[in-house]
């Protein structure tokens, strides 16, 4: 292969690797978001551990109102998100925008980049959710909705005795937890259970842990009774 052969096929390479890179595949994508999704949600205003990421394309980074955890480094960063910039963001948090406290690595992989990033742009337009095509369960980005929970996950009574809470249910059956097996936890988005009706949420693999979610953090002690 001469000279200007071997440019032109260099050429074609950058060209066709850009190319692949830019198309992605939004059905492969969705796959690559379930790794997003414990800790972002794509309805509007529905935040996580992390932001909604509902309309996110040309949204300054650190400026959605309603998220409010956000790091100063993130919110001083004065990045737009656009292909270009999700696309390194994804790549590598920590080096696109250094000490962002967001806990994740990154997608090395241009592929899983480009695919994530095209069911992202489709996922994140306005009403893509309300349409339907991407607001299912937690592939949508969403923890259960805990307004009516089934008898088994409403809870009547807790008590904590030396180690251990008990945690009767609706449904009239009791379970124990040792104490750092049980998180009390609180949800006040429109999501979260009714004002003193907490539910009990499973976690952990083999059974053993659980979380008692409450809708505000007043209701807590009044709840836990101390009963031996």
């Amino acid at each position: 292969m001469n000279g200007r052969h071997a440019t032109a096929f260099a050429i074609f390479l950058v060209i066709g690797a850009k190319s692949f890179a830019a198309e992605g595949n939004s059905a492969r994508g969705q796959r690559v978001f379930g790794a997003c999704a414990a800790c972002h949600s794509l309805k509007p205003d529905q935040n996580m551990t992390g932001p909604s990421l509902a309309d996110l394309w040309n949204r300054k980074a650190g400026s959605l109102p309603s998220f409010t955890r956000y790091s100063p480094a993130l919110k001083s960063a004065n990045i737009v998100w656009n292909d270009k910039t999700l696309d390194d963001w994804i790549a590598d948090p920590e080096h696109f925008i250094a000490d962002n406290q967001m806990i994740f690595a990154g997608i090395k992989d241009a592929r899983q980049r480009a695919d994530l990033l095209a069911f992202l742009k489709q996922a994140t337009q306005p009403g893509a959710v309300a349409r339907g095509g991407t607001g299912g369960g937690m592939m949508g980005g969403g923890p259960p909705n805990l307004k009516n929970p089934a008898a088994e996950s409403r809870v009547q009574a807790i008590s904590h005795c030396k180690d251990t809470y008990t945690i009767t249910t609706a449904n009239g059956q009791t379970r124990k937890f040792w104490e750092r097996n049980l998180r009390i936890k609180t949800d006040s988005s429109g999501d979260g259970p009714e004002k003193n009706a907490p539910a009990l949420v499973g976690a952990g693999m083999m059974g053993d842990r659980a979380d008692v979610i409450f809708a505000d953090p007043s209701e807590i002690s009044s709840f836990i009774a101390s009963k031996c």
